[in-house]
């Protein structure tokens, strides 16, 4: 009884598993059909094995798969991501080629092509040979010395902002990223930034200003509060404002928000501590500082990711408004309402009366 109920199991495990591989190859199929002409160049898998010289060389993996060196036969090189067995019908395949073949900026990664033969996946892009922000901004080696001065971390926020400027503004389909975060932006030669990643962005109609999720998506602690508690206000563009947020105070920290122990005193939420200094008029410590012009470059990253992290997406400024505010002068940036920093660790006394709204009339989310 119990070998015959074994082999039931097993065979009834492989029959929803083959049935379920056929319709993700049924839906990306089906996609490509009605998307060819926007589709890049499709490759074959054997010539995916070829350019990357049988995934010899390995540039890094994560959850969605690994990701290998390779070059096409023109020469250029190119940075191949193969991916897992896909979930949720094919999904993020689906939403990677959709929203990067509707792309064309000098801070989106460039889709070369991709393969898509039996349950073989893969995504080729422009090679970056910087690799990845995070090895710039997260590495102990490098002790009291940035590796990156800070006119090129201002240079790559700003780029990193024109990039979603362009995702929700600049394209026919508005596209929410959903995932910004220092591992998925890119780095040229010339350290110019290009967001990559696409695989949980969301396609909507420009004129929408909400969205609906059917499920939290995101990396923690880069998410934005509303797509976990809905009832803090929509998800919208304004989702990613916070993840960028997020990310430029890891990039003028040189750690994450979370990890950062300050003298002597007990850890610290990062965002937390630079407020309450800024708000003193005490020195913020921050390695690098050389010039005048690095200390008006860091405050200003400072106070516009403090503007972008707010809780309330109301209050958060538009990307385009967060451009603006990077290129104009620091003195005509004012302090964000310090309610954005509450948590169950910080009392309500500390939380100021007076507080200032980022008026928002052209797109009120």
């Amino acid at each position: 009884m119990l070998v015959l109920l074994f082999l039931y199991l097993r065979t009834k495990c492989s029959f929803i598993s083959w049935k379920t591989k056929g319709e993700d190859y049924r839906n990306v199929k089906a996609f490509l059909k009605n998307h060819g002409s926007l589709a890049p160049r499709k490759y074959s898998y054997s010539e995916v094995k070829k350019m990357t010289e049988y995934f010899k060389n390995k540039l890094g993996q994560g959850g969605y798969g690994s990701v290998y060196k390779g070059k096409l036969h023109n020469g250029s090189l190119v940075a191949v991501k193969i991916l897992k067995e896909s979930k949720g019908g094919g999904e993020e395949f689906i939403n990677e080629v959709a929203s990067i073949s509707r792309t064309s900026h000098i801070n989106i990664v460039s889709l070369v092509g991709f393969c898509f033969e039996g349950q073989h996946r893969a995504l080729i892009y422009d090679f970056m040979p910087n690799g990845s922000l995070e090895k710039f901004i997260y590495d102990a080696k490098c002790g009291t010395n940035r590796q990156l001065g800070w006119q090129t971390l201002y240079d790559i926020s700003l780029g990193i902002a024109r990039g979603l400027e362009y995702l929700h503004r600049g394209c026919n389909t508005r596209i929410l990223h959903f995932d910004i975060k220092p591992h998925n932006i890119l780095l040229d030669e010339d350290f110019c930034p290009k967001i990559s990643d696409f695989g949980l962005a969301k396609l909507c109609n420009n004129k929408e200003s909400i969205v609906s999720l059917l499920g939290a998506r995101g990396t923690i602690g880069y998410i934005a509060p509303e797509i976990v508690c809905k009832n803090i206000g929509g998800v919208s563009h304004k989702s990613d404002v916070y993840s960028y947020g997020k990310m430029v105070l890891e990039m003028v920290g040189g750690r994450k928000n979370a990890d950062v122990v300050i003298d002597h005193t007990s850890e610290m939420y990062f965002p937390h501590w630079i407020y309450k200094q800024i708000e003193q008029k005490k020195e913020l410590g921050l390695t690098g500082i050389v010039e005048e012009e690095d200390k008006k470059l860091s405050e200003k990253m400072i106070l516009v990711s403090l503007w972008c992290i707010q809780t309330d997406p109301s209050s958060r400024p538009r990307i385009s408004m967060v451009i603006e505010m990077l290129q104009g002068e620091l003195e005509s940036l004012q302090m964000p309402p310090k309610r954005f920093l509450y948590s169950s660790s910080v009392s309500d006394s500390d939380m100021p009366t007076t507080t200032y709204m980022i008026q928002d009339s052209k797109d009120q989310v």
